[in-house]
This record gives structure tokens, sequence and C-alpha cells, in this order.
């Protein structure tokens, strides 16, 4: 074990001895319904897919696009409840230092990273809580697309699931650019928002055997953002459509 995973943060973020927690606490619980009634006041949403067949135990990345800041708010609070244990996700440590929002941030298991070493401390974080068994959700483009159409991705997600062999659900939302576009507040009564939820994979189970490293991470990549674009409205899926299409067909 590598000496990230040795020590640990609490939902206060203070360093422990101890594992980071998998538990679900009646606060979590709680903004997760919030979350849940907060979207379904505001605007129509849908949800699609078969939440029973999501892994209750064991490493699970989830893999979505990201189209708004309500991306997070339906992820969080219509997987929450399915999964029954706590979601971890990576955050700037601007955010999680407000006074108040800052503090639930951090009950509701957001981990700060800092601006300046974020990729290198932001794997060892996502690499630690996978190690762990927990549940970590990930945004492989790595920012929210300025079209509302899939960007290419980064290798991150790919490196991460490579080398845990954790189970990835891949997850498609869509409209929420429009319910809530970026640098504004929430459009009340305006469209819907739908989250598609895949069917969870492994990449063990899905590159071509004897794959090398140099060939896995791009091609793993390619694998999950695939997925993903499947989940979406063809004007969603933009660099991965042609991708989507050999999925949709198998």
């Amino acid at each position: 074990m590598n000496e990230a995973s040795k020590t640990g943060q609490t939902d206060a973020g203070a360093t422990t001895s101890a594992g980071l927690p998998g538990h679900l606490t009646p606060f979590i619980r709680g903004m997760a319904l919030v979350a849940r009634i907060g979207l379904r006041v505001t605007t129509r949403v849908r949800i699609e897919g078969d939440l029973d067949a999501i892994p209750r135990s064991g490493p699970l990345i989830i893999a979505a696009n990201h189209l708004s800041n309500a991306d997070g708010i339906m992820v969080g609070g219509w997987l929450t409840p399915a999964l029954g244990r706590r979601i971890h996700w990576l955050g700037k440590r601007e955010f999680t230092e407000f006074p108040i929002v800052g503090r639930m941030a951090r009950a509701g298991s957001v981990h700060p990273v800092d601006r300046d070493t974020a990729d290198i401390e932001a794997f060892r974080l996502a690499q630690r809580i996978l190690d762990e068994g927990h549940v970590l959700v990930v945004f492989p483009e790595g920012t929210r697309s300025p079209t509302g159409a899939l960007q290419l991705a980064r290798d991150g997600l790919a490196l991460l699931a490579l080398r845990s062999d954790a189970v990835i659900l891949p997850v498609g939302v869509s409209g929420t650019e429009r319910y809530w576009p970026r640098g504004k507040l929430p459009r009340v009564g305006r469209g819907r928002i739908s989250m598609r939820i895949g069917r969870p994979f492994r990449l063990s189970e899905i590159l071509p055997p004897g794959t090398n490293r140099k060939q896995a991470k791009p091609l793993a990549t390619t694998a999950i953002m695939a997925r993903i674009a499947a989940l979406l409205p063809e004007r969603n899926r933009g660099a991965y459509a042609d991708a989507a299409k050999a999925i949709d067909a198998g």
C-alpha cells in the first residue's frame, strides 16, 4: 500500500489513520433527497436505466459527461440512494473553504484538490478512493462542455480504471446545459433534463487480449467515452459520435 493509502481525511478534512468513510450519513441522505426534490420542482426530470444492476460493493467509477452545475446534483441525488453507499467527489480547494458551503461539501465527501497540483493530487486521491473500495465520480472531459457536445476526454480515467480494474458505470446527462447555463441561474420550468444509466463494465472485459500498456490508455478512453456517448442524444455525442454507433450496433 502506498503512502497515500495509509492516511485519510474525515468529513471535516482532518487526517486520520483510518480509511475513508463509505457509509451514508443522515446528512448525505438528506442532501440527496433535497437534490431530487429541488430538481423535480424546478424542471421536468427523466431517469432511465437499470438502477438495480449497479454494484453495491467494491470500487466503482461513475463516469459521466459534463454540461452544467446541475450534473453533479442529478448524479448525487439519484445514485446515492440507488447505491446505498457514499459517493466521493474531487473538488477545487477554494470551493471547500467557503464557511458554510465548504463545510457541507466536505461532509458530503467532496475532497479538496489544489489547482496548482491538480493532476497529480487528484490522481492520487482518486486512486486511494478506489483502492479502499469506494465510489468515485469522474467527469472524463475535465470541465463542462461549452457546446453541449462531448469533448475529447483525458486519459486519467482510463489509467485509473486500468490500474484498479474498478467497475465503470457510464452515465449520460442531457438537457442540463439549457436548464442551468454556465454563468447563469437555473431556468425554473425550462425544458427537461435526463439521466441515462448504462450497463456497468470493466475494461478487462472489453479490451482485446494482449493489449500492451501504451495501446491500452487510448483504447480504454475511447471505450469508456463511446459508452457514455451511446447514452446521449445525437446532438450531444460530439467527438465520440462514430464510436457510439458501434455500441448502438452491438
